[in-house]
């Protein structure tokens, strides 16, 4: 039940992480300006032209989306058990705008540094590649601190699903790439 509750309680943020993806082939081209405005920094662009506008506010939207699928679930009895959260209480906005934000800050920052690494965008960096899901748990702690218990359940299992989600991104033709 830990691990089942862990996952329900940072779905928002998984699938924020997912969606920048999502929109780029559903909006292709559109709405593409990059979050620096292909700024550089010491010669280097800052974060690179991967870091949409499009991306921020589809990972903000679906996070949103699913805090709010969440709170229409809420009153089901098996939804109530897995629950970190009373989703009747959750300000939706409030906080799939922290999920949202969060893995897009931690992903924008991760690219900040591959760029000084030389690292091409989309370019794999494995172990940090895993760490986006850290941001939207950081922010989310601003209005709610899950147990001790299920935070390290966080930590263990959420590397993992990038992994698994990327792969199968790739395999259904989704991504470009396996990572």
């Amino acid at each position: 039940m830990f691990i089942l509750q862990a996952l329900y309680f940072m779905l928002p943020a998984y699938l924020a992480n997912m969606a920048p993806v999502f929109a780029t082939k559903i909006l292709a081209k559109r709405f593409n300006t990059p979050i620096d405005f292909n700024k550089k920094f010491k010669g280097l662009p800052i974060l690179g032209t991967h870091k949409t506008w499009r991306g921020l506010i589809a990972a903000i939207i679906v996070a949103v989306l699913t805090v709010l699928l969440q709170k229409i679930l809420y009153p089901v009895d098996f939804f109530q058990q897995i629950s970190l959260l009373d989703y009747s209480q959750v300000l939706c906005g409030v906080y799939g705008f922290l999920f949202g934000f969060g893995v897009i800050l931690a992903d924008a920052i991760k690219s900040f540094f591959k760029r000084r690494s030389k690292l091409k965008p989309g370019q794999r960096w494995f172990f940090w590649d895993q760490l986006d899901f850290l941001g939207g748990l950081i922010l989310i702690m601003i209005v709610f601190i899950p147990p001790l218990p299920v935070i390290i359940t966080i930590l263990i299992i959420s590397p993992v699903l990038p992994i698994i989600t990327n792969y199968l991104g790739y395999k259904l033709k989704i991504k470009k790439v396996a990572w």
